[in-house]
């Protein structure tokens, strides 16, 4: 998927830490304000691609660019590029994406609004650095899971109503192989992006841990067995993430082991938010700031081949960004954020 360069991207990324963290020195931070600019023979073009998990829905501040995206200041892409202080940096992410928003059609934005056009347009032979958050709105995995779990737990409290909902009359679990043939379409699009950058080395970004590892809490309105179950859909799509990037010249960034200990269970230790929408926060089921930052930071670390990423770096916003200077209102957000995750749980099966 890489063409001969000078120096590899890894070298790039390893290098422009070093001039970001000598930069930075001890002075600092603050919000909003750009990393440090990549200086010597190598900068780097950075393109951010994926749903919500990437974007950031809800978490302050939000970007207009469109409105409907829910994409944040302070996402993981954004993080990133402050903490390598990229020459260019270009962040179409956008909640509620599936495959085919990348590369096929024009999304629908869960806010009503303008739609996007398919975000692989953004990329060219200039681009070095791809990652893509991408996989968990396909054949609505996520969505009708979370609320057909909420929905049917009161049914059977200890027991797997979900995972039994989810489960056809000739016994196939239509979640797990649904989550199997997401790979398929992960494959597609990384095929795409080689195409339209084929200097970019693209790395395929995973889900972090939605539930704990064992045991259950108020934060998530699941029936108990039906956490474990969860997990076992999480990780089959992190699986097919990881298929396809081997298959197709990607590297796959794996955010589970990371995130142990930062599920929606985890109280303050939490990344990722639980049951009950928080519209200046984090959307039900999604990342909070601090998950955002964690998972910059943990995909820093692989991409550095272990480095710490820099303590005074701050999220970096793309140029010609349109920003608010406080989260999206909370009326409008939550109620389309509701509204489609009801669409998601419709012909679930």
């Amino acid at each position: 998927m890489t063409t001969s360069r000078p120096r590899s991207l890894r070298s790039a990324l390893v290098g422009a830490a070093a001039v970001l963290v000598l930069a930075l020195g001890t002075a600092p931070a603050v919000a909003g304000t750009p990393g440090a600019v990549v200086t010597g023979s190598d900068p780097i073009d950075y393109v951010a691609l994926g749903d919500s998990y990437s974007a950031g829905p809800l978490v302050p501040a939000q970007r207009l660019d469109p409105l409907g995206c829910l994409r944040s200041t302070n996402n993981y892409p954004a993080f990133l590029a402050g903490y390598f202080g990229v020459r260019s940096y270009v962040d179409v992410t956008c909640s509620g994406a599936q495959t085919a928003d990348l590369d096929k059609r024009r999304q629908t934005t869960i806010v009503p609004g303008p739609s996007p056009a398919p975000q692989l347009e953004v990329l060219n032979a200039e681009t070095d650095l791809v990652t893509l958050g991408i996989g968990g709105n396909d054949r609505k995995l996520f969505g009708s899971m979370i609320e057909v779990c909420e929905a049917v737990a009161e049914l059977d409290p200890k027991g797997a109503p979900c995972r039994r909902h989810f489960t056809n009359r000739k016994g196939v679990d239509t979640k797990l192989r649904d989550a199997t043939k997401i790979q398929a379409n992960v494959g597609r699009v990384l095929r795409a992006v080689a195409r339209r950058a084929p200097a970019a080395e693209v790395y395929v970004v995973g889900y972090p841990r939605l539930l704990p590892q064992r045991g259950t809490c108020k934060a998530v309105e699941f029936a108990g067995g039906d956490y474990r179950w969860g997990n076992r859909i999480e990780q089959r799509l992190n699986r097919s993430l990881r298929r396809a990037a081997v298959k197709n010249g990607a590297t796959y960034l794996n955010l589970y082991p990371a995130s142990r200990g930062h599920d929606a269970c985890a109280g303050s230790e939490a990344w990722i938010n639980g049951s009950t929408l928080k519209p200046l926060r984090a959307a039900n089921f999604h990342p909070f700031l601090r998950g955002m930052r964690g998972a910059a930071q943990e995909i820093y670390r692989q991409l550095t081949g272990g480095g710490t990423a820099p303590g005074h770096a701050v999220a970096q916003p793309p140029i010609g960004s349109t920003l608010r200077s406080e989260a999206t209102p909370p009326g409008i957000a939550t109620e389309s954020w509701r509204t489609w995750l009801a669409e998601q749980s419709r012909g679930a099966r």
